[in-house]
């Protein structure tokens, strides 16, 4: 993949043909699946019909991320990982890193132009530079693989969502660490400074946030126990890891499923004894695609009824909401074209596997995050997270045609 390459590529997009036709459907199709599926969702939550209302769409939700989710990743991931690809695959979560870091210099910039309402500076950061590397991508690969006259082949649908599934647990730390840690609410105490809330650092005499206090009952704790046993305080320090490093929150049951599918698929005793068709275990295997199939529908819903309550109050205002719209969808996905064409270039991919490439390019022209958006409620600026999401995801129905015709273009 060369400069000359994506070129050519435009040039081509811009002339006409019938290869033009041809990527172009390609690259609509899925779309407009993903469209009309989320229309339903957003009919049924509509108060014409008003069968999925606020609380079932919350339950939707909540089965999607526990279960259906977790099955196919389980399922797809195992049975096409092994311990020789994920050698080969190691620059999945890699792209997934360095896209987050360079959406992130993206942000900042345009932040720092744009100068959002105080204390939004951060926020804004991240709502640029942290994408939906999971939810979107696994239903556009299966709705792009539905079709039998997909470009991929007919491995088209476990290949993607291998891939895919291969950078969710890094995408999960990345959340629950690094986007914590931005939306940390301000030394007032609240994102809603209108509120009247208490200022959090005047709960602790020192000035310190309540995430520091652990930390120092702790020390405390050990300071005044010197005569505990080293079994003892092996635990304690892991109880403590434990809780700094909010193991809890990235250990979500995707990840689970992610890393058992790759402890699994990756000895071949188990691969052959769990994934394999005919294994004695292979009926567990197979009841985790059948849940994983109704995956991708029921989120489509649960997006779609989401969609009808609209954006809600904002206090980040028209400008720069705009500015992360057009950041998110415009200029960062060019930047992971570079990411892409250097990586293949230096010889980090594997030679020929077009959904290998396909899929990190993906990566980088998706949405803003919806999982930050329940790390957001969880730092009190859910509101205006979920106005961030309801644009972001409006206009990303247009970005992403665009820009799979674009990848489509280069890789084939």
């Amino acid at each position: 993949m060369t400069v000359e390459r994506i070129l050519s590529a435009m040039a081509s997009t811009q002339v006409g043909g019938e290869s033009l036709a041809d990527s172009i459907k390609i690259a609509v199709s899925p779309i407009a699946k993903v469209l009309t599926v989320c229309f339903l969702g957003f009919l049924m939550a509509s108060k014409y019909v008003n069968i999925l209302p606020a609380n079932g769409r919350k339950l939707l939700n909540g089965l999607v991320f526990s279960l259906l989710l977790p099955c196919l990743i389980f399922s797809q991931l195992g049975q096409a990982i092994t311990l020789e690809k994920m050698k080969e695959w190691w620059f999945i979560p890699a792209n997934v890193v360095l896209g987050s870091i360079s959406g992130s210099i993206i942000g900042f910039i345009v932040a720092s132009l744009v100068r959002p309402p105080y204390p939004f500076f951060k926020f804004t950061i991240v709502q640029i530079g942290i994408g939906n590397i999971g939810n979107v991508p696994l239903v556009l690969i299966a709705a792009l693989c539905r079709d039998k006259n997909n470009p991929f082949g007919d491995t088209c649908s476990i290949d993607g969502t291998a891939y895919i599934s291969f950078g969710q647990w890094v995408g999960a730390i990345i959340l629950y660490t690094y986007v914590f840690q931005m939306l940390e609410p301000p030394p007032e105490g609240s994102f809603d400074l209108d509120d009247g809330y208490l200022p959090i650092k005047s709960q602790s005499t020192d000035g310190s946030p309540p995430e520091e206090v652990p930390l120092l009952t702790h020390e405390e704790a050990v300071q005044t126990n010197s005569y505990a046993s080293e079994k003892n305080k092996i635990i304690d320090f892991l109880n403590f890891l434990y809780d700094k490093l909010k193991l809890k929150q990235i250990l979500q049951p995707p990840i689970i499923a992610s890393i058992l599918a790759m402890i699994l698929g990756a000895v071949p005793f188990l691969k052959n004894l769990i994934f394999t068709d005919g294994a004695p275990l292979f009926f567990f295997t197979d009841s985790c695609i059948i849940l994983g199939e109704a995956m991708i529908p029921c989120i489509l819903l649960a997006l779609g009824g989401n969609l009808v309550e609209g954006p809600g109050s904002s206090k980040l205002g028209a400008r720069t909401t705009v500015a992360i719209v057009i950041a998110r969808l415009v200029f960062v996905p060019p930047a992971g074209i570079g990411i892409v064409m250097l990586a293949d270039k230096l010889g980090f991919l594997p030679a020929g596997d077009k959904m290998f490439r396909f899929v990190l390019l993906l990566q980088h022209s998706m949405p803003t995050s919806v999982l930050s958006g329940a790390v957001a409620n969880l730092r009190g600026c859910g509101r205006e997270s979920a106005a961030v999401l309801f644009w972001v995801h409006i206009f990303a129905i247009f970005s992403m045609a665009g820009w799979i015709t674009l990848f489509l273009n280069i890789l084939l």
